[in-house]
């Protein structure tokens, strides 16, 4: 079929993850006659395979948590225990009622939503390949690519589904594993060690960093660290895994760390070592498109080097957010139809957050890179262990750390662990976005008794005046 015999329509979304489908109502929205391609499941990892059921699983080891704790509260329980298949079920669960939501959303949209592999075919056109072999085209003037990522596999680490788990497995086991080896210590492996933990797996964590969660402030690294092996974690940082062998009870690997080689021996393994973008068969050869480590590259309004071909999410590069590709799809949608208030997206805006236990959540400027970039700082910390909610709440271990511009007073960062730290970060995200200096923070009324209240304090104390320390 021919580009000129291909349905016509005014934007087309290859990928319909969180920045996928997202993009497509956005232009919808606008007034835009969208199609949406989509291989596998509407919602994408995020929603089926990753962000979605993995904090449904947490919130069952949450559950277990409180419940395992009942006679400290007050409350008299009877025999608490572990239903794995239940939980699992429970996640699964939670996915299809979100993706069922997100294709009502787009029917709601009047998206038409198209069943395959997309990938671009001529100037303006895409070709969608459907299973079976079936075969059309699409042709548009605007084509956003949001195709995703995918785990990344190192040699000797590749996935069995038997003994070497990806995060899929690792989402639905058939069975407890005594023991466990998580190799990697962002987000994804972090939350995966602390669900198994919790629910009476030995595990052991691998990081070839200095630190758990590479990406956060070190000092906060480091208090999760002594949080996660006073939970029973063994964790292993400065190590990589040298050799790895599997039998028919579970795996031997030797680990490679500061005090040489050690061996351990772990009945399943789950690889987390990062994510490869979805950036091959995407029909970008021939094009002006340009790759960068596997990551396409883009302008501040996700553009490519292609006239009309923009990129969104996971496949244009870090940071490896949902939050962050959705809000991509907007500014690209709303740039592609000429709104004048849009404004390109700033990485220092974008918070992280990992939902182990404890909680760490972040925005802005670690403590080191704000000094490496020179400037002369404020820092403010303030412990949970003095705020009356979280002691109310039974969870006093965590911290809330705000970092400023000595000179200007700018919030440059800020970096919490504890208690639904998760729910708090996006108050110093929006001052930030407000530009916010200590001045409108230090007279912002926070309520009490609120986990809130630490972020005041920790900006009143990088100035001198904290109340409660």
């Amino acid at each position: 079929m021919s580009a000129a015999m291909a349905a016509r329509y005014d934007l087309i979304v290859v990928g319909g993850g969180p920045g996928g489908y997202v993009a497509a109502i956005r232009a919808a929205q606008l007034g835009m006659k969208v199609a949406l391609v989509e291989r596998e499941h509407l919602g994408g990892v995020c929603l089926n395979w990753g962000c979605i059921p993995t904090k449904a699983l947490l919130r069952s080891a949450e559950v277990l948590r409180v419940a395992r704790a009942a006679r400290g509260y007050g409350v008299t329980t009877g025999t608490v225990g572990v239903d794995l298949p239940k939980m699992v079920e429970r996640s699964r669960a939670v996915a299809r009622q979100l993706q069922n939501g997100v294709r009502g959303l787009l029917r709601k949209h009047a998206v038409t939503v198209c069943e395959g592999h997309g990938r671009l075919a001529a100037p303006g056109t895409v070709a969608v390949e459907a299973r079976g072999g079936v075969r059309s085209e699409l042709g548009a003037p605007h084509i956003v690519l949001a195709s995703g990522a995918r785990p990344r596999v190192l040699p000797g680490l590749e996935p069995d589904g038997e003994r070497i788990w990806s995060s899929r497995e690792a989402m639905t086991p058939g069975a407890l594993p005594a023991s466990l080896l998580v190799v990697g210590a962002g987000a994804i492996g972090i939350e995966f060690a602390s669900f198994y933990r919790t629910l009476g797996s030995a595990v052991t964590v691998v990081e070839a960093a200095g630190h758990v969660l590479p990406q956060e402030d070190h000092e906060i690294a480091g208090l999760a660290r002594k949080a996660f092996e006073h939970d029973g974690m063994h964790i292993h940082t400065s190590t990589t895994v040298a050799a790895l062998s599997r039998d028919a009870d579970g795996v031997t690997a030797t680990l490679a760390g500061p005090d040489g080689e050690t061996t351990l021996r772990a009945e399943r393994v789950i690889a987390a070592v990062g994510i490869t973008a979805n950036s091959d068969d995407l029909g970008l050869e021939g094009t002006a498109v340009k790759l960068e480590r596997g990551h396409v590259v883009v302008g501040p309004w996700l553009e490519t080097g292609e006239r009309g071909v923009y990129a969104i999410g996971d496949l244009a590069g870090p940071p490896w957010l949902a939050h962050k590709a959705s809000h991509e799809a907007v500014i690209c949608v709303e740039r592609i139809a000429g709104h004048a208030d849009v404004a390109p997206l700033s990485a220092l805006r974008i918070p992280a957050c990992t939902y182990a236990h404890p909680q760490v959540a972040s925005v802005g400027l670690t403590e080191e890179r704000a000094r490496q970039l020179g400037r002369a700082l404020r820092i403010g910390r303030f412990p949970f262990a003095a705020n009356g909610k979280a002691i109310a709440l039974g969870e006093p271990a965590g911290l809330v750390k705000t970092i400023f511009d000595e000179a200007s007073g700018e919030l440059l960062g800020a970096h919490l662990i504890g208690p639904e730290v998760t729910e708090l970060i996006h108050g110093f995200g929006i001052a930030a976005s407000l530009e916010a200096t200590e001045a409108e923070l230090m007279h912002t009324v926070f309520p009490h008794p609120t986990l809130s209240e630490a972020m005041h304090e920790s900006v009143l104390h990088a100035f001198g005046r904290a109340l409660h320390v």
